[in-house]
């Protein structure tokens, strides 16, 4: 199976999680903190870096665009380092690419749902190329499904979702 990464921050990686790992074509996922200024970074001392979560995908399974789709539709991405109730640097929206492609797809992805008029504001999501990757500890891996009544601010919003593309697109 040939496999891609993607490295996306929304707010509290654990709700994240617990959407993208459902998806078909994801084969693992992992949060953790990336895009700040700590080496080792941990839950206590993670400094800039945002909660992010790392996704193995495959593909051929499920594009990158469409997990930039479901990402933008469980987030608000209108909304300055706040996912919520919770607020702060952590809390940032941002895409880590890994590659000239991913960056192309994460820009393209924010001018149509920039253009698309569906959110209610514009787009305040970084990217950035992706940096270390420092995985946060055990206790908030697979969070959700150990406390299936645990604490999230995601969940699919049905009204924000792009138009279907051509396939020539």
């Amino acid at each position: 199976m040939n496999t891609e990464r993607a490295v996306l921050a929304g707010g509290c990686f654990w709700g994240m999680q617990d959407l993208i790992r459902k998806l078909p074509g994801v084969s693992s996922t992992r949060v953790g903190y990336t895009g700040g200024d700590v080496p080792n970074a941990t839950y206590r001392n993670h400094g800039t870096h945002a909660e992010a979560i790392e996704i193995i995908f495959d593909p051929s399974r499920i594009t990158y665009r469409d997990l930039l789709e479901f990402f933008f539709q469980i987030h608000d991405p209108t909304t300055v380092n706040r996912q919520g109730n919770d607020r702060g640097m952590s809390y940032r929206s941002a895409i880590y690419y890994v590659n000239s492609a991913q960056k192309q797809m994460a820009e393209d992805t924010i001018a149509d749902v920039n253009a698309s008029g569906i959110w209610p504001g514009k787009v305040v999501t970084e990217v950035e190329p992706v940096g270390d990757f420092w995985e946060a500890e055990p206790e908030h891996q697979d969070y959700l499904e150990r406390i299936p009544n645990g604490y999230t601010c995601h969940f699919p919003r049905p009204d924000w979702v792009l138009p279907k593309r051509d396939a020539a697109e």
